[in-house]
C-alpha cells in the first residue's frame, strides 16, 4: 500500500511528485516507458536526421517502440505525437516556453464561445514563476505582449536568421521578442549550456534541453519518492464505497500486478487519460471511471500549426542552433475586425538539416532531380525560413478520444481511436496566419514560398478531454483536478484544461499541476470531503 499513485511520469507527473514529497507521503510513480540514455540519442550521431523518422519519431505508430501504445489516428485531420517513458513528452519537445495568457482562462466572458476555466492566470503566477526555476527557462523580461516573467537565464542568440526576423518585423511594425526556451543558455543547476548539437526535438544528449527525467525526477527521487518503470497501467479499481483503491498493471515481463494505494493521480496527457478512463469500466462504472458527465474523451485539443517557407539569398543558421528563436504576440488576442475569435502565436525557426530539406523539398517538387539537382539544393540548405502558426484550438464535443474496438498493445490493452476535424473558427485564423506569415517571409526577401496546411501534427499537444469546472455535468474534475464522481482521484495533465490558446502548452500544464498538488497538500485534512 501507497498513501499516493502516480501513473505518468512526464511533464505533469513529475512536477507533482516533486511537490507532494515535502509531505513525507509514501509516493509512487508508475511509468510504462524506460528511463532514456542520453548517450543513444540521435544528436549524438551523423545519422540524427533519419533516426528523427525511425526510433526517435514523434509518432508513437512509427516509432512503434515496445514501450509505446498504438494510437488509431487515421480520422483524425492531425496525426499523434506521443512518447512513452521518464520525462515524457518533454524528452521530445521543442523546449519552446510561453505561458497562457490572461484571457485565455476568461473565453466565455469575452468572446462569448467555449467555457471560463474555474482558475485564473493570476492563481497560476507564483507556480508559472517555480516552474521556470525548476526547469530553467532563458528569456528577456519586458515583453510588452504578455505579463511580468521573470527568466533565471538570459534569452537564445537570435542568431543570423533571428536577426533577419527581428528586422523584419520592424519593418512592418509588429510585434516580436526572444522566445523563452527551456534550453540553458549558461551552466544551470547541473546542466551544461547549449552547444548547438542540431534540433532539439529527438533529445538532448548535452542535458541542455530541460526534461523532467533530468530536473524534477532527481530532486523528487531524492526526497523519497519511487519511480517503476515498465509497468503499463490497465485500470484503475475502485471499492464498495466508490473510492479508487489502486491500480492493475503490467511489468516487463507481461506479469500482471495490483498496486493498492490511498489517492491515485493521473498524469498520462489528453489521451493516454481518457483511454485509463475508459479502460477502467465495472459494474459501477458501465462507462469508464469518472464519466458520470460524459465527457471523458470528448473535447479534444490539438494545436493545428500550419507553416509557410521560404528561402533567402544569404547563408543563414540552418540546424546549427535551437530550432526556434523568438515569437510574435501580434495576431493572439481577439479583433472583432477580424472573421474568428482569439488568436494565434507565430514561431520563427531557424531552419532545417541537410537531409530533412531534401525529403521535404523533394516531396513538394522544389528539389528536381536531374542536371539542375546540386545547383538548387545548394540555394536551398541552410537557406530556408520558417514561420509556424500555433493557432488556438476551440473545444467541441465532436473531437474525441474513445477506445478502439480492436487494435490493442502489447499487454492486450484496448487502444485509444482518435476522431478530429479542424473547426471553421480554426481554419480561418489558419488563413489569416498563413497570410500574414507569408508577408513577412516576403519582407524578408524570400523566394520559393510554400504553405503546409497538411502537416500539421508537429506539436503533438494533446488537451482538454477530461476538463475541469465546477459542475459535475460540464466537467470530469473540479478546479483543482479531483474527480467529482471518485473523491480520491484526480488528473493533473493537459486533459483538465478547458481552453487551448494559441501556443506550447507545457509551461501552462506544469504550472496547472504545481497548482494542484498545493492545493492537495492545503487540503490533506479535508481530502476526501
Amino acid at each position: 500500500m501507497v498513501d499516493v499513485l502516480i501513473v505518468g511520469s512526464g511533464a505533469a507527473g513529475a512536477a507533482v511528485a516533486w511537490s507532494l514529497a515535502e509531505t513525507k507521503m509514501r509516493i509512487l510513480c508508475l511509468e510504462q516507458g524506460d528511463w532514456q540514455n542520453s548517450s543513444t540519442y540521435p544528436s549524438t550521431g551523423r545519422d540524427w536526421e533519419a533516426r528523427r523518422w525511425a526510433d526517435f519519431d514523434i509518432s508513437p505508430n512509427r516509432r512503434a517502440r515496445e514501450t509505446d501504445y498504438p494510437i488509431d489516428d487515421s480520422q483524425s485531420a492531425m496525426k499523434i505525437a506521443n512518447f512513452n517513458g521518464v520525462g515524457g513528452g518533454t524528452v521530445f519537445y521543442t523546449a519552446h516556453w510561453p505561458r497562457m495568457h490572461p484571457s485565455d482562462f476568461r473565453v466565455k466572458t469575452l468572446d462569448g464561445v467555449a467555457d471560463d476555466w474555474p482558475i485564473d492566470y493570476w492563481a497560476l503566477e507564483k507556480f508559472f514563476e517555480e516552474n521556470d526555476r525548476m526547469m530553467g527557462v532563458s528569456g528577456l523580461e519586458g515583453d510588452p505582449g504578455v505579463p511580468p516573467r521573470h527568466p533565471p537565464m538570459p534569452p537564445l542568440p537570435l542568431g543570423k536568421t533571428g536577426t533577419l526576423y527581428g528586422r523584419t518585423m520592424n519593418q512592418l511594425g509588429w510585434h516580436w521578442w526572444p522566445s523563452d526556451s527551456t534550453i540553458a543558455t549558461q551552466d544551470y543547476e547541473g546542466r551544461a549550456k547549449c552547444i548547438n548539437l542540431g534540433h532539439c526535438t529527438p533529445g538532448c544528449a548535452q542535458g541542455a534541453k530541460a526534461s523532467t527525467d533530468i530536473t524534477y525526477w532527481p530532486l523528487a527521487l531524492r526526497a523519497g519518492v519511487e519511480l517503476r518503470t515498465r509497468a503499463r497501467v490497465r485500470e484503475i479499481v475502485t471499492n464498495e464505497q466508490g473510492m479508487a483503491s489502486g491500480v492493475v498493471y503490467y511489468d516487463a515481463q507481461g506479469e500482471e500486478h495490483f498496486q493498492p494505494a490511498e489517492v491515485v493521480i493521473v498524469a498520462c496527457n489528453g489521451i493516454g487519460t481518457p483511454r485509463l478512463l475508459l479502460n477502467s469500466i465495472s459494474s459501477r462504472h458501465p462507462n469508464g471511471l469518472a464519466n458520470s458527465s460524459g465527457l471523458v474523451g470528448k473535447n479534444l485539443m490539438l494545436h493545428p500549426w500550419p507553416q509557410v517557407r521560404g528561402y533567402v539569398p544569404e547563408r543563414n543558421d540552418g540546424d546549427h542552433a535551437p530550432m526556434l528563436s523568438l515569437w510574435s504576440k501580434q495576431f493572439y488576442e481577439t479583433d472583432p475586425n477580424r472573421d474568428f475569435v482569439r488568436g494565434y502565436t507565430m514561431q520563427f525557426a531557424r531552419g532545417t538539416g541537410v537531409v530533412t530539406e531534401a525529403v521535404t523539398s523533394m516531396s513538394v517538387g522544389a528539389l528536381p532531380w536531374g542536371t539542375d539537382h546540386h545547383r538548387i539544393a545548394r540555394e536551398l540548405i541552410h537557406h530556408r525560413i520558417q514561420v509556424g502558426i500555433a493557432c488556438d484550438d476551440l473545444p467541441e464535443e465532436t473531437n474525441r478520444v474513445t477506445l478502439h474496438p480492436d487494435l490493442k498493445d502489447s499487454n492486450g490493452i484496448p487502444a485509444a481511436k482518435v476522431d478530429y476535424k479542424i473547426g471553421e473558427n480554426t481554419r480561418r485564423m489558419m488563413e489569416h496566419g498563413i497570410a500574414r506569415a507569408t508577408e513577412i517571409l516576403e519582407a524578408a526577401g524570400a523566394k520559393g514560398i510554400y504553405t503546409s496546411r497538411t502537416l500539421l501534427n508537429s506539436p503533438g499537444h494533446m488537451l482538454g478531454t477530461c476538463r475541469m469546472g465546477n459542475d459535475p455535468a460540464r466537467s470530469v474534475v473540479n478546479a483543482w483536478g479531483r474527480s467529482h464522481d471518485v473523491k480520491n482521484l484526480f488528473i493533473v495533465d493537459g486533459s483538465t484544461w478547458v481552453t487551448g490558446g494559441g501556443l506550447n502548452p507545457t509551461s501552462t500544464i506544469q504550472a496547472v499541476a504545481l497548482y494542484m498538488a498545493d492545493q492537495i497538500k492545503q487540503r490533506l485534512a479535508t481530502l476526501f470531503d
